[in-house]
């Protein structure tokens, strides 16, 4: 049996492990990994994912900016945060995924995929910051037109008889969407998270 010749077109960034520890939210913890694999063992959909967080950690060690940036590791973390409590050394995995999400966008290196799965979230926020929880008609709605109004449009279409369904067994309500009594108590908690995470970003 042949052994395949190593794939010499690849370039590396041995400065990329540096950047993610100073500019990455909890990246200066990634040098406490020790590569037990815990976190990748614990991901609940790790097969769905290019790498499972501890390859995806190793190959930033080995400056695969590149790879890292583009997989869809990234994007397919469901952040259940089973890795972050699991972890034996106390790495914040969910929040270097995230934030390497976040890089990536910035970056360019963003695919298609990950574009429409920032939108979805930025429905699905909107929805959960107005109403104080999600509406599944007005996240659907926004995130499907939030692709265009043709493809918004040909998504509901597809999907109308599952909605319908929905509605018929008392899955989805019709009329106004359900708030939650506390809206000002929402408001507040809100504001305060944002203060928190403001004067994280700023320190």
């Amino acid at each position: 049996m042949t052994t395949p010749a190593p794939d010499t077109t690849k370039t590396y960034d041995l400065s990329f492990a540096k950047w993610v520890y100073d500019n990455v939210n909890g990246g200066d913890k990634m040098a406490l990994c020790m590569q037990c694999g815990v976190c990748s063992g614990s991901c609940p959909i790790g097969v769905q994912m290019d790498y499972g967080p501890r390859k995806l950690f190793q190959m930033i060690r080995a400056g695969m900016k590149e790879d890292v940036m583009t997989s869809n590791t990234l994007w397919n973390c469901t952040s259940c945060y089973r890795c972050v409590v699991r972890c034996p050394r106390g790495v914040p995995v969910t929040y270097i995924l995230q934030d390497l999400a976040a890089k990536a966008v910035e970056m360019g290196y963003a695919s298609a995929q990950a574009t429409e799965n920032a939108k979805f979230a930025k429905s699905f926020w909107w929805s959960a910051r107005t109403w104080g929880r999600t509406d599944e008609r007005l996240v659907t709605a926004l995130y499907y037109f939030s692709l265009g109004f043709g493809e918004g449009i040909k998504r509901g279409l597809a999907n109308l008889k599952i909605a319908l369904g929905m509605v018929k067994t008392g899955r989805m309500h019709i009329g106004m969407p359900h708030k939650v009594k506390d809206a000002k108590g929402l408001k507040a908690i809100l504001a305060k998270a944002a203060e928190i995470e403001e004067r994280g970003s700023g320190s």
